[in-house]
């Protein structure tokens, strides 16, 4: 039985991810903080831990409890949007460290210890970037912390990519999904994104370690 780790599973894309994967027979691990999500997460049939990614000691825990595990899929997909100001307001000091810690810390806390799980042939480790991370493709100075996390975000994933052997590493730009962070009028729903995320990472071959995508396989450019 293959295995899959969800980073972040206690609403969304996430969620959905953690629900898939159990539909398609694979055992999976799945964090969350909250005991309510955690149990949601336990009723879906999913191995829950809890799991705080601002929180050294949790994911030092977190490392500990995965000792010796072989992780098949691993998906880093908590973060926050943070401020949704327009143009260019400098944030406060505790909007950039919340999403600074959340979006970039906790990757280069967690990736490290998770990517030696996942180093084998047929591993694959992907972060849930955005496409407002890219620079090449930027056309607007809005969500402009958030766009900040997430272009660090994608260097952090490029530098795991370059520290396998064997595994593919790759961040995804979801879609704009139905989320609490997406609204409603976002263009596709979480089951839609999680099916091409799962799909894309599964059709992935040596040559794309290191590469972005949209969720449907679409290759990003950083």
């Amino acid at each position: 039985m293959p295995t899959a780790l969800i980073i972040g599973a206690s609403r969304g894309i996430g969620q959905e991810l953690a629900r898939q994967y159990r539909h398609a027979g694979w055992r999976v691990i799945a964090t969350a903080r909250k005991p309510e999500d955690l149990a949601g997460l336990s009723a879906l049939g999913c191995e829950a831990l809890p799991l705080d990614v601002n929180t050294l000691n949790d994911c030092a825990g977190l490392g500990w409890k995965l000792d010796d595990e072989k992780i098949d899929v691993a998906i880093l997909n908590a973060g926050v949007y943070g401020p949704r100001a327009d143009g260019l307001a400098t944030p406060d000091e505790v909007d950039f460290n919340q999403v600074m810690h959340t979006n970039v810390l906790a990757a280069m806390r967690l990736l490290p210890m998770i990517a030696p799980l996942v180093d084998h042939a047929d591993g694959r480790l992907a972060v849930i970037s955005s496409r407002m991370g890219s620079i090449s493709m930027r056309e607007s100075n809005g969500g402009w912390l958030y766009r900040a996390s997430k272009a660090a975000l994608n260097s952090v994933l490029k530098d795991i990519s370059l520290s396998v052997k064997n595994a593919i590493c790759i961040a995804f730009h979801p879609g704009w999904v139905r989320t609490e962070m997406g609204g409603e009028g976002a263009d596709i729903s979480v089951q839609e994104s999680a099916e091409g995320i799962r799909n894309t990472i599964a059709s992935r071959k040596a040559g794309d370690n290191g590469k972005f995508f949209n969720y449907d396989g679409t290759p990003l450019s950083w």
